[in-house]
């Protein structure tokens, strides 16, 4: 007597934001409380979470990568990003510079080890890892030396600086999906990102650049002007990130890094804006706010 197959449970559909919103809200209020406590209390504890990170957005790499039959050499790529944020912590950019270069060396010189076949594409993704990921995170530990290595809280010069960094690219991302999902009617790279549209841009660059006046403002006592270039800045480079991160997993063939942060994916997937802002981010504060 045949039985027949037990249907399988439809995917839900989340409509037009494309995510389980109540889960995104969750786990992005659980993330935002623990850099809170960090940042507030004991600032060189918030370098933790960023090492933390550094090593879950590598091996969400190294699992992505895999599909494509790469093999990303993780471990010295985690130690050495470990070591890379820390550095730059405690010692500033030259450090920085220095342990990105000896990490990549280290990176080449580890994979000889697997021998000669798959050695260039295994060595190209590596350095494009360490490149993309450690040293880009580590920005994020400059920044928040701009206060000092010790102490925390509001009085703190790093710890607002990386206030205004985290809430100015939130902004770029509330300001497009609101816009997107209101108004969005032209695609702005459909193939890459379809539910990307030119309108969600513009509520983007409107958020950001109306948070990036009022925190330059109130919170870093800069110029309004500064924030004008801030709030540009973040919408541009977290849509870019936001892209780039859209159309290599599209290469890859997946839909998310992983499904560590429940209602957002992968932890890539919420770190690609941050990732593709800090840089300039720090540099425009660096010269202009802190100078």
């Amino acid at each position: 007597m045949s039985q027949t197959p037990p249907a399988s449970t439809p995917a839900k559909d989340h409509g037009r934001a494309g995510r389980d919103l109540k889960a995104a809200f969750t786990s992005a209020i659980v993330l935002l409380a623990a850099i809170a406590v960090t940042l507030l209390f004991w600032k060189a504890a918030f370098m933790l979470i960023v090492a933390a990170a550094v090593v879950v957005a590598v091996w969400e790499l190294g699992q992505g990568f895999s599909v494509k039959g790469i093999d990303l050499p993780r471990e010295p790529i985690m130690i050495g990003g470990v070591v890379m944020v820390v550095v730059a912590f405690l010692w500033g950019s030259d450090a920085l510079v220095t342990a990105t270069a000896v990490t990549g060396l280290v990176i080449m010189l580890w994979l000889l080890r697997r021998g000669i076949e798959g050695y260039v594409q295994n060595a190209t993704a590596a350095l494009f890892t360490l490149v993309y990921v450690p040293l880009l995170g580590s920005f994020v530990a400059l920044l928040l030396a701009e206060g000092g290595r010790s102490g925390g809280g509001l009085d703190d010069l790093g710890v607002r600086g990386i206030i205004v960094f985290i809430l100015v690219t939130i902004a770029s991302d509330i300001g497009g999906y609101t816009a997107g999902v209101l108004f969005g009617r032209h695609p702005m790279a459909p193939v890459i990102s379809p539910k990307k549209s030119w309108e969600g841009f513009v509520g983007s660059l409107v958020f950001t650049i109306g948070s990036g006046i009022a925190l330059v403002v109130l919170l870093l006592e800069g110029d309004w002007w500064v924030g004008i270039l801030l709030g540009v800045i973040a919408a541009v480079m977290a849509t870019l990130g936001d892209l780039c991160e859209s159309v290599m997993k599209r290469d890859l063939g997946i839909k998310d890094m992983s499904q560590v942060i429940p209602g957002h994916g992968g932890l890539m997937d919420r770190l690609d804006s941050l990732l593709a802002t800090i840089a300039p981010i720090w540099l425009l504060l660096h010269h202009l706010v802190y100078r």
